[in-house]
């Protein structure tokens, strides 16, 4: 039997942590999501692991790995059906991969968040919109991917009538307000364990919407990624993404942070803000899939995957408690 099971698609991101767990002994099973079969009524996929870590990536069907997630979401709700806990789960994910729900939700929570508007017609949203420019998103995003600036109603219809593939693979789009942003400044990033953050950094885009923190994807010497999205800006960007330390976020964004967190129902995650020209702290994205940068945390002091493993055998020791208990 194994302690852990550790669900992946992206063939690079989850290297760091299982090498991790390898380090500390842990017995883990990684489970890849892009070619597999498992049977609802034994879910005998996972060697009889006791704890599951969901890593499956909404950006799955931009690397022609479409399949994966709703075979994720399968194989953990047949998983939680047996009583397995499973970190960042069948509605964690499901949280992750609607852009509409989140924006639901921190309406909910009375956190400030860009007005958007969900739409599977053209001519039904445009009816509803008028504020350009706006950003185009998928509902199901991820990485960046097939995100555009647009700054009018004709902008839009052309655009979808010359690439109909955006409306892969949920036909489900949102145009969202676009917000300037200090450049210089760029957006926030803090990472959650639990309740728990553990670090925040600052994101300068330089026009880029790929800002995935693994270095794999952003490599910090600026050299190309192991999953490049081709850019959506209005022209490319200038210089690679940068990513700095931000020990100085400010305690109410990570209170707000919190709040996303257990709203989603979320074990791990990477929440984003922007701070408007007015001063407000803006949420825009909830990230379950939470790819960590070693040099962000290395300025704090710490082995960021270290730091999982330990949150993973906190919740594996509670996990069996729970099971002698029964």
């Amino acid at each position: 039997m194994a302690d852990l099971a550790v669900l992946f698609e992206h063939p690079e991101w989850q290297k760091p942590l299982l090498a991790a767990l390898a380090r500390r002994g842990v017995d883990a099973v990684a489970v890849d999501l892009k070619a597999a079969a498992f049977a609802p009524d034994v879910v005998d996929l996972l060697q009889g692991a006791r704890l599951v870590f969901n890593q499956a990536s909404p950006s799955a069907y931009v690397r022609g790995n479409t399949r994966a997630v709703p075979f994720a979401l399968s194989l953990m709700r047949a998983l939680e059906r047996h009583g397995v806990t499973v970190l960042n789960g069948a509605d964690a994910f499901a949280f992750e991969l609607s852009k509409s729900a989140q924006a639901a939700a921190l309406s909910v929570l009375g956190i400030a968040h860009p007005r958007s508007l969900a739409f599977n017609d053209v001519e039904a949203a445009l009816a509803r919109w008028s504020t350009w420019p706006a950003l185009l998103k998928p509902e199901q995003g991820g990485s960046g991917a097939r995100i555009f600036e647009l700054h009018g109603p004709d902008e839009l219809r052309r655009l979808l009538d010359e690439q109909p593939s955006l409306w892969a693979p949920e036909n489900l789009l949102l145009l969202q307000e676009r917000f300037e942003v200090d450049p210089a400044f760029g957006i926030v990033r803090m990472e959650f364990l639990g309740d728990e953050l553990l670090y925040a950094m600052r994101v300068v885009s330089h026009g880029a919407f790929n800002l995935c923190p693994s270095p794999v994807c952003n490599p910090g010497d600026g050299s190309a990624g192991h999953c490049e999205i081709p850019s959506a800006a209005a022209k490319a960007p200038s210089k690679p993404v940068e990513f700095f330390p931000y020990p100085e976020v400010p305690a109410s964004a990570v209170e707000a942070g919190r709040r996303i967190m257990a709203a989603g129902g979320l074990d791990v995650g990477g929440i984003e803000y922007l701070v408007a020209s007015d001063g407000r702290q803006v949420f825009y994205d909830v990230n379950a899939n939470s790819n960590l940068r070693p040099a962000i945390a290395a300025h704090f002091g710490f082995d960021p995957f270290e730091r999982v493993v330990d949150f993973l055998l906190r919740r594996l020791e509670s996990s069996v408690g729970r099971a002698r208990a029964a």
